[in-house]
């Protein structure tokens, strides 16, 4: 099917963290999906040994850190994550809403290929607001 809506699209519950929502499509060669984050909620950092990753913020303000950047996304910023890209993000300021899209496809999932890495634990540290909730 082409043509999805939004809507009408079941939305799941993230297995890294259940305040992330999503709803996502798979294609033979790539999966995405719209994804809410409740403020706060993200994983650690980790990467993805097998996935390229692009990030469109559609809603709200995310804290994100990508390899050795850090800087707060907001509504239009693009984020691209490179495989083997140290990377996570958390909502700040209120809810945040993104549409994300990953390559290859492998089994549909967005949680696929989550590989927490060292350093995750210090990472949360610099989450403005505390500990990074889980």
């Amino acid at each position: 099917m082409p043509f999805y809506e939004i809507a009408e699209m079941k939305e799941s519950q993230s297995k890294l963290n259940s305040a992330i929502t999503r709803k996502t499509v798979a294609g033979e060669l790539m999966k995405a999906g719209i994804v809410t984050k409740e403020e706060g909620a993200g994983p650690p950092l980790h990467m993805h040994p097998n996935e390229e990753q692009f990030v469109l913020v559609l809603e709200g303000k995310l804290h994100y850190i990508v390899g050795d950047e850090e800087r707060i996304a907001q509504k239009g910023d693009l984020i691209h994550i490179p495989r083997n890209t140290n990377h996570r993000s958390r909502a700040v300021d209120g809810p945040a809403v993104f549409f994300a899209v990953k390559s290859p496809c492998g089994n549909g999932e967005l949680d696929q290929d989550y590989n927490l890495v060292e350093g995750a634990e210090e990472a949360e540290k610099s989450f403005p607001g505390g500990n990074g909730a889980s």
